[in-house]
């Protein structure tokens, strides 16, 4: 569980970061655009780690659980995309960019959380 916790902190920070440096350059509806593509973007991530840790002793399991994370993810950012046609306060460029980017650089983080627990079950670390 404290793999879980640790992911958690270091993709907040990583989302605040990337949120924090785009944002200077973005418009007042940019801005709102990233904030939302991060709201939806890392509790979703953090849900997958959660659920890939739980299942990570069942090969079967853990396989479904990652391509259902894979599919969800894939389907949230097309269903914000059909969306966001209709939604006029939110341009559709950088918040569907942040979303998919939120989701590609979190879902990278996550083979480096789960090393690290396999490598601290087994005594090595």
């Amino acid at each position: 569980m404290t793999q879980v916790y640790r992911y958690a902190g270091v993709a907040l920070v990583a989302v605040a970061v990337v949120t924090g440096g785009l944002w200077p350059w973005l418009s007042p509806s940019g801005r709102l655009g990233i904030l939302v593509a991060a709201l939806v973007a890392y509790p979703v991530q953090v849900l997958a780690f959660f659920l890939l840790v739980r299942f990570r002793g069942h090969r079967s399991r853990f396989m479904v659980v990652w391509m259902g994370g894979t599919l969800v993810r894939m389907g949230l950012i097309l269903v914000a995309a059909l969306l966001l046609t209709r939604v006029v306060e939110l341009p559709p460029a950088p918040t569907l960019l942040a979303l998919a980017g939120f989701f590609f650089g979190l879902l990278l983080l996550e083979p480096l959380f789960l090393r690290r627990q396999e490598a601290d079950s087994s005594g090595i670390l």
